[in-house]
C-alpha cells in the first residue's frame, strides 16, 4: 500500500454527515441533497445550513461529497427528461459547491433501445458544456441496460472522447463502482489500467460487492465478503486506483465493512 493512507467512508444520511464519518472512524462522507428519486431541488439538513455544515466538515477534517439524484440522465433523447436533468444537475453542483464538497457523482445515464448511442454521447458533450462548473463532476459506471453509457469501456471510452471537447472537460473526472463493474460484465482484476487508459484518473471507488453474477446487469450491492465481486479483485481495485472510497452496502454493516478493507490493506 502507498505511504498516504487511503481515505475511506460511507454513504450515510446527509442530517449530520459528520457525526456519521465519526461513527465509523473514516474520513469522508458521501450522501444525498434530497429524494434520490425525485426532481426537487436540493436541500441541505444539516443544523445552520450549508455554510455551518462547510465549516464544521472542514475543522473536523471530513471530506464531503455529494451523490446526484438517479432520476437524473443527461444522455437521453427524451427532452422532458434530459432538460430538467440538466436543472436537476446543474441544482445539485451549486448546493455542494456551497457545502465544500470535494465532487459530485452521477451515473452515466442511457439511450433507449432504439435510439442510436451517438446521441447519447453528444448529449453528454451539450450537458458538460453547459453546466458551470464548481466543483468536480464524477461520472460513475453502472451496471445494467443495453444502451447504457457507462456500463462496458467501450462506451465509457466513448463518453470520455465527447467530453473532452466541452468547456469545463478538466473538472470532469471518474467514479469507479466495483459492483456496477462486476454486474456489467468487467474483471475487476486489472479493470484500473483499463479504465485508466480511457480516462487518465480515477477520482473516487465505491467499493462494493455485488449480491449477484457477473455480468447480471443487476444493481444490487452487499456488503464486503458477502457477496459474488472475487475478494482479490475488490482488493486490487482499491489499492491500484489509490483515490478515496466510499462503501455503499448495507448500513448496518459499514463498521464491518470498513474493518473489512482495513485489514486487508495494511
Amino acid at each position: 500500500m502507498a505511504d498516504t493512507p487511503l481515505v475511506l467512508g460511507a454513504h450515510v444520511d446527509q442530517v449530520d454527515p459528520i457525526a456519521e464519518a465519526t461513527a465509523r472512524d473514516a474520513g469522508l462522507s458521501q450522501f444525498f441533497l434530497g429524494d434520490p428519486q425525485g426532481w426537487k431541488g436540493p436541500k441541505i439538513a444539516y443544523a445552520g445550513g450549508a455554510e455551518a455544515l462547510r465549516a464544521d466538515a472542514e475543522e473536523a477534517g471530513i471530506a464531503l461529497y455529494v451523490h446526484a439524484p438517479y432520476v437524473i440522465n443527461v444522455a437521453t433523447t427524451n427532452n422532458r427528461i434530459r432538460i430538467p436533468s440538466r436543472k436537476l444537475l446543474q441544482q445539485t453542483m451549486t448546493a455542494a459547491a456551497e457545502i465544500g464538497a470535494a465532487g459530485v457523482i452521477v451515473h452515466g445515464g442511457h439511450v433507449s433501445a432504439d435510439d442510436d448511442p451517438e446521441v447519447g454521447f453528444e448529449n453528454w458533450f451539450k450537458a458538460v458544456d453547459r453546466t458551470d462548473f464548481t466543483v468536480p463532476l464524477l461520472i460513475e459506471n453502472t451496471a445494467g441496460g443495453a444502451n447504457a453509457m457507462a456500463r462496458h469501456l467501450d462506451r465509457i471510452a466513448r463518453v470520455w472522447e465527447s467530453v473532452q471537447r466541452a468547456d469545463g472537460a478538466e473538472l470532469v473526472g471518474f467514479c469507479l463502482d466495483t459492483c456496477h463493474a462486476h454486474a456489467g460484465g468487467e474483471e475487476l482484476i486489472g479493470l484500473v489500467d483499463k479504465v485508466r487508459a480511457i480516462t487518465g484518473r480515477i477520482d473516487l471507488v465505491h467499493c462494493n460487492d455485488s449480491r449477484d453474477a457477473a455480468g447480471s446487469g443487476a444493481d444490487r450491492h452487499a456488503n464486503l465478503g458477502q457477496g459474488q465481486c472475487d475478494p482479490e479483485g475488490l482488493i486490487a481495485v482499491v489499492r491500484e486506483a489509490a483515490a478515496p472510497v466510499v462503501i455503499e452496502t448495507p448500513g448496518d454493516g459499514h463498521l464491518a465493512d470498513l474493518a473489512w478493507l482495513r485489514e486487508r490493506l495494511t
